[in-house]
């Protein structure tokens, strides 16, 4: 009898992940960069875009203008007892860009940017033809029928892009003196992050599904490690002043682009599964 193999952590995977990455990661990851060009092509996302632009660039810079005048140089000298060659200047001012993104991230999808997700998420399902999946949470009127935005009716429950999580803050915050590692601290944390941070850019996806906590956990592990180099590059991108926030919106697009792809793989999947089914049942004679 086999007995099932248990859950193993992402440091327990990193050499697996990093050395032997697919073809189906680069593919992953890549729709990071279809998101920010479907967003540009498509001007009907605009409006999402100006509602939050002036008070994302100010939260922004206010945090990362802060943390570098009071908290650069003594994370720099504390970095430089580890480091060598003046990598510590290079790993510092990544310490405090993931810093500076953490907590902008924190505010800015807690108090701004989440419902703006969700709409950039679900406008873009109904771009690709999946707004069955979308009527069943929230109203989808026909009327104009080339801007998908506005067809978007008040959802008729709670709608989350992706939920705050207790332990990804608590495993950011333990994972930061992995930056104290020379050279390849930096990608390490992002990775060992990434991990986590991944997964959770398809929430709203499994939510139109109507997936439990199983059946979330089971389509993660289909896709673990391209969920974890998309969040890895997703987090890295989220390290780019100022441009972050803005980002933090295409991510909303990509991953909806994503979802659309792989909830056709799902549909063409079933189609599949029922005409065999069906070829089963006439050749046993059975109705």
């Amino acid at each position: 009898m086999s007995q099932t193999r248990p859950p193993q952590s992402a440091l327990q995977n990193i050499p697996k992940v990093v050395l032997r990455p697919t073809w189906e990661n680069v593919v992953a990851c890549s729709y990071l960069l279809k998101g920010i060009v479907f967003f540009i092509a498509h001007p009907f996302l605009y409006p999402l875009l100006k509602a939050r632009i002036l008070p994302a660039f100010f939260l922004s810079a206010f945090i990362i203008v802060n943390l570098f005048v009071w908290t650069y140089l003594p994370q720099v000298a504390f970095l430089a007892l580890f480091h060598k060659n003046g990598s510590a200047w290079v790993n510092g001012t990544f310490l405090v860009l993931g810093e500076g993104a953490a907590v902008v991230a924190i505010l800015f999808e807690s108090f701004l940017a989440d419902e703006s997700q969700v709409d950039i998420f679900d406008a873009v399902m109904i771009y690709k033809g999946h707004e069955d999946l979308l009527r069943q949470h929230r109203p989808v009127t026909e009327d104009s029928l080339n801007n998908p935005v506005r067809r978007l009716g008040k959802p008729a429950s709670s709608s989350v892009y992706a939920p705050f999580s207790f332990r990804q803050i608590v495993e950011f915050v333990l994972l930061l003196p992995v930056n104290f590692v020379p050279y390849v601290g930096v990608p390490l944390f992002l990775l060992l992050t990434g991990y986590r941070a991944g997964p959770l850019q398809h929430w709203r996806y499994f939510q139109l599904l109507g997936y439990d906590r199983r059946q979330r956990d089971r389509s993660v592990a289909k896709r673990r490690w391209q969920y974890t180099w998309y969040g890895t590059v997703y987090l890295f991108m989220q390290l780019v002043p100022p441009f972050s926030m803005l980002f933090l919106l295409t991510a909303a697009t990509s991953s909806a682009l994503w979802a659309a792809d792989l909830e056709e793989a799902r549909r063409e999947q079933e189609t599949r599964a029922a005409q065999a089914s069906g070829y089963t049942d006439d050749a046993d004679g059975t109705v």
